[in-house]
C-alpha cells in the first residue's frame, strides 16, 4: 500500500517538477512507496484529506491547524527562516496609497488560499470593508491574481509573500505593496498522518538531516527553503492558537 503525499496549492507552479524530485528522494531514501498527488486548489486538497487519501502534506498554516486538532496528524518540521506572511497589491499606477484610501466596491482578486486571504481581510478593516461591501474575484493561481490587477480588473490583490516575489521582475516592476502583513509565528508545516507514525523518526530525521548533503541542499533550494526545522508541539500548539484568533 502506498503513503499519499500532497503539498499546499499555494506554491508556484514552476515547482511542480521540483516536489516529484523531492518524493522520488524521500521514497528511496525511506524505502516506502509513497505516492505524491497534487490537486489544483484547496478545496480538491481538502476533499482528499475528508476521504482519507492524504497521509502526508507539506500544509499551509491554516490546514496545518485544522489537520493536527481534527484529523490527528503530527507536526514534525518547518522550512527554516521567514515566518509566512502576506501583501495586499495594487497595480502601480492605481491612485491608492494606503488602507484607508480603499473605498467600498473594491475588487479583490484572490487565490483559493484561506490563510492569506483571512489575513488580507484583517489588512483591509482600517478601511471598513468586509465581504458585506467588497467583490472576491477568485483566481486558480498568483499569477493570475497578478493580470487581474494589472488588466485593471480588480483593484488589490492578496498574496502571499513568497508568491509576489516570484513574479518576474517586469511583472512586479508594475505593480506596488500596499501594505505586508507582520504577523511573524506562522508557518508552513510538514505533517503526517496517524498511519504514518511508527516512521515518524525516520521521516523526521531524513528532513532535519536533508542540508547536509549537495543533492538534499540543491533540493531545499529548488522548493524555495533554506533547510527543515524541527517542530516542538508548543510551537504547533502556539501557532494553531494564533490561526483560530485570526479566524474567530
Amino acid at each position: 500500500m502506498a503513503f499519499n503525499f500532497t503539498v499546499s496549492p499555494s506554491f508556484p507552479n514552476e515547482r511542480i517538477s521540483d516536489w516529484y524530485i523531492f518524493n522520488t528522494w524521500m521514497q528511496r531514501s525511506l524505502d516506502l512507496p509513497i505516492h505524491l498527488e497534487l490537486h489544483n486548489d484547496f478545496g480538491a486538497q481538502r476533499q482528499a484529506i475528508a476521504a482519507g487519501k492524504v497521509d502526508m502534506i507539506y500544509a499551509n498554516p491554516f490546514d496545518a491547524s485544522l489537520l493536527v486538532r481534527e484529523q490527528g496528524f503530527r507536526a514534525i518540521a518547518r522550512p527554516e527562516g521567514k515566518p509566512d506572511e502576506m501583501v495586499i497589491v495594487v497595480a502601480a499606477d492605481s491612485p491608492t496609497q494606503a488602507v484607508p484610501d480603499l473605498a467600498a466596491g473594491s475588487r479583490i482578486a484572490c487565490a483559493d488560499d484561506p490563510c492569506v486571504n483571512t489575513i488580507g481581510r484583517i489588512l483591509l478593516e482600517p478601511a471598513n470593508l468586509d465581504g458585506t461591501n467588497t467583490t472576491e474575484l477568485r483566481r486558480e493561481t498568483y499569477i493570475q491574481v497578478a493580470k487581474a490587477l494589472l488588466r485593471g480588473d480588480a483593484d488589490l490583490g492578496f498574496m502571499p509573500v513568497e508568491a509576489f516575489e516570484s513574479l518576474s521582475s517586469l511583472v512586479r516592476r508594475d505593480l506596488r505593496v500596499l501594505v505586508a502583513s507582520q504577523i511573524q509565528v506562522i508557518h508552513h508545516a510538514f505533517l503526517i498522518g496517524p498511519i504514518l507514525f511508527e516512521h515518524a523518526t525516520a521521516i523526521t530525521g531524513l528532513l532535519l538531516s536533508m542540508h547536509q548533503s549537495d543533492k538534499g541542499q540543491a533540493m531545499l533550494t529548488a522548493l524555495g527553503a533554506q533547510r527543515w526545522q524541527a517542530l516542538e508541539q508548543e510551537d504547533v500548539e502556539f501557532m494553531i492558537d494564533i490561526i483560530s484568533t485570526l479566524t474567530t
